[in-house]
């Protein structure tokens, strides 16, 4: 401001100058005659030459560009501070921006404090931690297989305490279903129990409106250094106490599905314990452990028959696990899981014990636990090339009963009429007896693959699954037997197959499902030659004997008193009805349609349809006579489910 006052007053002077150089120029002429007749002047104004004028000139333009400099100069302060003042705007509303989010941060932590669990009106969590979860849903990032467990369980109930992260999970149901024949089954479908034709329950269909597939559940993970701590625990309602019943409250008991602890350490490796689903069940990428909701490795039927599918192979239990990963691409494992053998056997003696009731500290007293040697071994390795999940995998079983050789023997009139030739004692009996008595074990188990692929990002599934070998049974959905008996009381393994197909479909609110799938239970008997010295006929005893009498499974039988149910009478027995199985087949189709689906839950309805086939051994025992061919009766059965389910996030 200085300098333009300095040039201002520059300015000023140069003009006032130039104007009275002009007056002294315009008043020289009139002046001339009154010289000539005055006295001369003794002194003369020094006279202005071009040379002054062009100074005045240069002084002039050198003034002018003094002037167009500052001139400049103002204009780019000008736009400067028009430059300051925009940046100054932008950061003030950034500024307002950043204030109203802390604003509505402060307001949802207060609402959060204010949440009273009494109100049915104020949710549990509120719109800030909320819509947070429905972004992260949005972004769908493809977690690392090292993180994939937390990402893919923790949601936006997830509590963090102290650095461990607590996720509550799991979902309400309410389900119907209703079975062309009666089975007395809640929504789990014993498929290897579908009635004979001749069945009383056969003639009647069944209704059944139950909650007990719901499903609550908790995950627990932390992490010290380079090594993952996690924990999960689930249950449901699918258990019966001895007060439990359908008549008013139906108080059924909470029972567990899984409860196991996993260390993952640097390097691929991982340590699980607990029960969990078994190192036999498929997985839908590498081999890492899998919840009951579908959130995490869920390669299982999504029936809502809770039995699954027959053909799919499975176990929840106990168990150790060891698995190294291979980056994402290769994972192998090896399990060691708590065994349980299960037997179906008939016309043999009592000369055998293999399972005994259960404790009733502990245990089921109206159920039966067998004398397991040893643990169920299982490995398993899987790849994930890129295109497709495979996995190949191996049981090894052991199973032992305790044998009583002498009891199977006969006297006629104290005289010994047959023995068995491991009965040493027998030339010196009178009577059945347990002396000889000694342990029989025996080994089974059987191989695996599953094959699973997705097509048209990811909408289409297919998949392909078979398990095959001797004492296997209980690992599929269909629970056929483990084991026989021989008739020299020794324990023989049933040869078993399990396959399942899978095609499924995709979309953003809709799921399409569909399987087919069958388990086979092969012959599996032995010649008795005690008892058939006795009735002078061959007799065959053990696991579908074609001697058996299967005349009577067309035949319904008059009802009986239950035991259980006091004098209310109870569908009959069959009468020469051993019908056991051969195999059993199921087709399945159904859909889930999620209602809704964001960071407050999913509420979802679905409905399956299913047929189920039961088929026998055919027995030739008690045929008409001329009638050349055995009995094979089926047992058939459609089924219908609905269920209405809310998970939470």
């Amino acid at each position: 401001m200085k300098s333009t006052r300095n040039l201002l007053f520059t300015g000023l002077t140069l003009a006032a100058f130039a104007a009275g150089a002009w007056a002294q120029t315009q008043a020289t002429p009139s002046s001339a005659p009154q010289q000539a007749n005055s006295t001369p002047a003794t002194t003369q104004q020094p006279a202005i030459t071009a040379a002054d004028v062009q100074a005045l000139k240069d002084a002039l333009a050198s003034q002018q560009k003094q002037i167009q400099a500052l001139q400049d100069q103002l204009n780019r302060r000008d736009q400067t501070l028009q430059d300051v003042s925009a940046k100054a705007d932008a950061a003030q509303s950034q500024t307002a921006k950043q204030q109203d989010a802390v604003n509505e941060l402060k307001t949802d932590v207060n609402e959060l404090k204010s949440v009273s669990s009494s109100s049915q009106d104020n949710p549990t969590l509120k719109n800030a931690v909320l819509n947070l979860a429905e972004q992260q849903q949005e972004q769908g990032t493809e977690p690392s297989p090292e993180t994939r467990l937390s990402k893919e369980m923790e949601g936006p109930l997830t509590i963090h305490f102290r650095g461990i992260n607590i996720t509550p999970g799991g979902f309400a149901a309410a389900e119907f279903l209703r079975r062309s024949r009666a089975l007395g089954a809640d929504i789990v479908t014993p498929f290897n129990s579908v009635t004979m034709p001749g069945a009383s329950q056969s003639y009647l269909p069944e209704f059944f409106g139950t909650a007990r597939q719901s499903r609550p559940n908790v995950f627990v993970a932390s992490r010290a250094g380079k090594v993952d701590f996690a924990a999960y625990v689930s249950g449901d309602f699918l258990s019966s106490g001895v007060t439990s019943t359908a008549t008013q409250t139906n108080g059924y008991t909470f029972r567990i599905r899984q409860a196991w602890g996993q260390v993952k350490l640097p390097g691929g490796w991982s340590v699980l314990g607990g029960q969990a689903w078994s190192l036999v069940t498929e997985n839908k990428y590498g081999i890492n452990p899998s919840d009951d909701t579908g959130k995490t490795n869920d390669s299982r039927p999504a029936t809502i028959d809770g039995g699954y599918n027959v053909g799919f192979s499975f176990a929840r239990q106990a168990g150790l696990r060891l698995t190294k990963d291979f980056g994402d691409k290769v994972a192998i494992a090896f399990a060691v899981e708590a065994p349980q053998a299960t037997v179906t056997t008939s016309e043999n003696s009592n000369d055998y014990v293999l399972v005994q009731a259960g404790a009733s500290n502990t245990n089921n007293t109206t159920s039966t636990y067998g004398f397991n040697p040893s643990p169920d071994l299982i490995a398993k390795i899987a790849f994930d090339p890129g295109f497709g999940h495979y996995e190949i995998f191996g049981l090894a079983d052991r199973f032992q009963d305790r044998v009583f050789p002498c009891e199977n023997i006969e006297f006629v009139a104290g005289v010994l009429v047959a023995s068995l030739p491991n009965c040493t004692a027998a030339p010196t009996l009178t009577a059945a007896s347990a002396v000889d008595a000694y342990n029989s074990t025996k080994s089974g188990g059987g191989f695996g693959a599953n094959a699973r692929w997705t097509f048209f990002n990811k909408h289409i599934v297919f998949g392909l699954h078979g398990f095959g070998g001797s004492g296997i049974g209980r690992y599929g959905a269909a629970q056929l037997p483990d084991v026989s008996i021989n008739a020299d009381g020794t324990v023989h393994p049933i040869k078993d197959l399990q396959g399942l197909a899978t095609l499924e479909w995709h979309g953003k609110k809709l799921d399409i499902y569909s399987y087919v799938g069958s388990e086979y239970a092969a012959r599996t008997y032995s010649y008795d030659p005690v008892q058939s010295a006795v009735s002078a006929t061959p007799v065959l005893v053990g696991y579908g004997a074609p001697s058996f009498n299967d005349s009577g499974c067309y035949t319904e039988t008059a009802p009986t008193t239950g035991t259980l149910t006091g004098t209310t009478v109870i569908p009959g027995s069959l009468a020469h009805c051993s019908s056991q199985t051969r195999a059993v087949t199921e087709g399945t189709i159904g859909f889930w349609y999620r209602l809704h689906n964001g960071a407050r839950g999913r509420y979802q309805w679905g409905m399956q349809y299913s047929y189920v086939n039961r088929a026998t051994w055919s027995a030739n025992g008690g045929i008409p006579a001329g009638q050349t061919f055995g009995f094979e009766p089926h047992g058939l059965d459609n089924m219908v489910f609905t269920s209405f389910r809310y998970y939470l996030p």
